[in-house]
């Protein structure tokens, strides 16, 4: 049994049975599910592979990290029985330990390039079983770039839709839309779509938000795309106040948590 299979068991079971809430966590404890990162390079200057803000240069890898899993960690402990990690983890798709996450997250891919080794490592992380999320990007450019890289991750796969009568939307809390979450600093506008500004030209529609999934031979999403959403600024912006807390965090977290379950039960 390899170790990534031990991880996914353990949780399951800790699913069923609940949890101890004292459990400590360990660096290497496979019974504890620890929200991973990806870390990759993106192409282009100023406003594309990176960007300033708060303060400093951020790499698009690491756009919300690692405020949003801390406390989507704290949040998925409170309201499942799976024990989380406080701290998270950052993974390059290299990695030799890539398969001890049975879920793996990536966000702001628009710029996003990989290498000939990177692919290849992605492609057997799916093809062993593990799921990957992708999140925040926006339009039909930074989909382009990405679905680019997904041809030669999985070049017989096509993506899908995912349907609101799909079981993930379903799985611990009843979703009856997909939700469309802002950045922060854009929600105050009162549309919930980003400004295409933003984001890389062409950008084509901003405005309906969708997960599309890539399945595996029996239906099952190997990996999903939360397009035209940024779910992950829900979880890191969620005490930036009451009003944004209540409008999209909690949007944020019921996707989340139904994301996740249904990952590490399936």
């Amino acid at each position: 049994m390899t170790r990534r299979v031990a991880c996914v068991l353990s949780i399951c079971a800790a699913l069923a049975a609940g949890a101890d809430e004292d459990v400590s966590v360990q660096a290497h404890d496979l019974t504890t599910f620890v929200p991973s990162r990806v870390q990759y390079d993106s192409v282009g200057g100023l406003g594309e592979a990176y960007y300033y803000y708060e303060g400093r240069l951020w790499a698009r890898w690491e756009t919300d990290f690692p405020q949003a899993e801390r406390n989507f960690a704290k949040r998925l402990t409170e309201l499942t029985a799976i024990v989380a990690a406080a701290a998270p983890a950052r993974r390059r798709l290299t990695d030799e330990d890539l398969g001890d996450s049975p879920l793996i997250f990536m966000s702001d891919v628009g710029y996003m390039q990989l290498t000939s080794a990177e692919k290849a490592g992605l492609r057997a992380y799916l093809e062993n079983g593990g799921f990957l999320w992708v999140d925040d990007f926006w339009g039909d450019a930074e989909w382009a770039s990405f679905e680019r890289a997904m041809r030669d991750v999985l070049p017989e796969r096509r993506w899908q839709p995912l349907p609101i009568e799909h079981p993930i939307f379903h799985t611990v809390f009843e979703i009856t839309e997909m939700p469309q979450i802002p950045a922060r600093d854009f929600a105050w506008i009162g549309d919930t779509a980003e400004p295409p500004w933003i984001h890389r030209y062409p950008q084509g529609s901003l405005e309906v938000p969708q997960i599309r999934a890539y399945l595996d031979d029996e239906g099952r999403p190997m990996a999903i795309a939360t397009h035209n959403t940024d779910i992950a600024d829900g979880w890191e912006r969620e005490a930036y106040g009451e009003w944004y807390f209540e409008n999209f965090s909690t949007k944020s977290y019921r996707l989340g948590i139904n994301v996740v379950v249904y990952a590490l039960t399936h």
